[in-house]
């Protein structure tokens, strides 16, 4: 029997998100070449899909109940794939973008705060668990104005350039973590640009 793992792909919903640095892991998501072949079905208050790779099972999810309540979504998908977010090592990885890592850099870690990121707070709510794994995608801080403006914002036209190398790399990494299974894998951080 092979091993589910779920990774969750933090975003808004609607044309006017799209393109936003909240959007950042849809953004990465889109980018890993197989996705586009792949059928998406409608439940956990999201989408999802699923790939078999080897001795692994991993299941994408979307969620769209907005950032504020993603929560709702992962909890009801952990329940139906029996994934106990609390237990240690759990197969659970969500995807968001960063504020407090540089542009262009990517960090894998197993649990920590929310520093202020709704998406993380409600999953914490939800599952009342902090001990997933993370994979954050920097945005940077903004240089002035609120956080909640700045990640609800697009990407800079300097950051325009070179968002296509950084969603290539983090679409190289996630396949890694699909083909090896997110236990295999070291913390890490790496700066993709």
């Amino acid at each position: 029997m092979s091993t589910i793992n779920l990774t969750v792909f933090l975003g808004n919903p609607g044309k006017m998100y799209a393109k936003t640095r909240h959007n950042l892991a849809w953004m990465a998501a889109e980018a890993i070449p197989t996705i586009a072949n792949l059928r998406f079905q409608k439940k956990f208050h999201g989408r999802w899909t699923d790939i078999k790779t080897g001795a692994y099972r991993e299941v994408l999810l979307f969620p769209e109940t907005y950032m504020n309540k993603s929560g709702e979504s992962v909890s009801s998908a952990c329940s139906f794939f029996k994934i106990d977010p609390k237990k240690e090592g759990s197969n659970l990885l969500v995807v968001h973008d960063e504020i407090e890592l540089p542009f262009g850099t990517v960090e894998l870690k197993r649990g920590g705060g929310t520093a202020g990121h709704n998406g993380l707070r409600s999953i914490n709510q939800q599952t009342g668990s902090a001990d997933f794994l993370r994979l954050r995608l920097g945005v940077g801080r903004p240089p002035r104005g609120a956080v909640s403006s700045w990640v609800l914002s697009r990407f800079s036209e300097d950051e325009e350039l070179l968002l296509p190398k950084f969603l290539q790399g983090t679409a190289l990494l996630l396949e890694k973590l699909f083909a090896e299974g997110h236990a295999s894998i070291s913390a890490f951080k790496e700066q993709l640009l």
